[in-house]
């Protein structure tokens, strides 16, 4: 194993009230009082985040967003930027993931854009690439990843990189049940991993975590994060359960 500490990441997308979303907290919070062998964070809805800035006071879990704008303010109807994220309390953002680059016209360029935001502001990015099923059936999964990471890193610096984490998340397997195998899954954040190197050196890389996203779940979690490239995952449908996510968090801690 290597000396990374994993980073489990539920991405609740569009769920929870904020009722639901307490109620979830209170449960979860408890499973995890004593799980400190990795990091624990919830990317919420917007209308979710303070309340649950509040109730994660004193605890191990952290609080994400699932979205920032690259502009520091301005007209810009619906968003919100990392600035007042930050303001709030927020820890992390998820940039750029592909329900966003599918439905809200983001792109390779719009992500570099909103990951140089977010770190311009001190939150810890979890950067989605990753290739759609047309792609993977035309063996390009390699240069279609390469070229992802490599545009949504142009122009980050060095030093940001330890605010910087790339979650692999396969666009065939995204809420579908599907899942690559461990082996495919780990062949594809080495790839990423061997990227970064190239671009800011072998420390950045070997300090670099890489998360598997993708239909990651409590019954195939523990063969994927077994893997030497895989140092967590950004879990969507599973996450939505105390129980489950609970369970890929004690994998991940047995396993550190």
């Amino acid at each position: 194993m290597n000396s990374r500490k994993m980073v489990i990441a539920g991405n609740w997308k569009m769920n929870k009230t904020r009722v639901e979303a307490r109620a979830f907290i209170e449960q979860l919070k408890l499973l995890v009082e004593d799980k400190n062998d990795c990091d624990v964070v919830l990317c919420v809805p917007f209308t979710d985040l303070e309340l649950s800035l509040n109730w994660t006071q004193k605890t191990n879990i952290k609080i994400g967003a699932q979205n920032c704008h690259f502009a520091e303010s301005g007209a810009f109807t619906g968003e919100v930027s990392a600035k007042m994220l930050k303001e709030m309390g927020v820890a992390y953002a998820i940039i750029g993931h592909s329900e966003r680059r599918q439905f809200f016209a983001e792109t390779d360029e719009t992500v570099n854009l909103r990951l140089k935001a977010a770190l311009a502001e001190g939150l810890r990015a979890i950067v989605c690439v990753g290739e759609t099923l047309a792609q993977r059936e035309s063996l390009t999964t390699s240069e279609v990843v390469s070229m992802q990471v490599k545009r949504a890193l142009q122009g980050v610096r060095n030093e940001q990189m330890e605010n910087v984490i790339i979650a692999y998340e396969p666009v065939w397997a995204i809420g579908t049940g599907k899942t690559a195998t461990a082996d495919e899954a780990q062949q594809v954040c080495a790839l990423i991993r061997k990227i970064v190197a190239e671009m800011f050196g072998l420390q950045s890389a070997q300090n670099l975590i890489v998360q598997y996203g993708g239909s990651m779940n409590e019954k195939n979690c523990k063969e994927l994060l077994s893997k030497s490239d895989i140092d967590g995952g950004l879990i969507g449908t599973a996450s939505l359960d105390a129980e489950k996510f609970f369970m890929i968090i004690d994998s991940a801690c047995e396993l550190a």
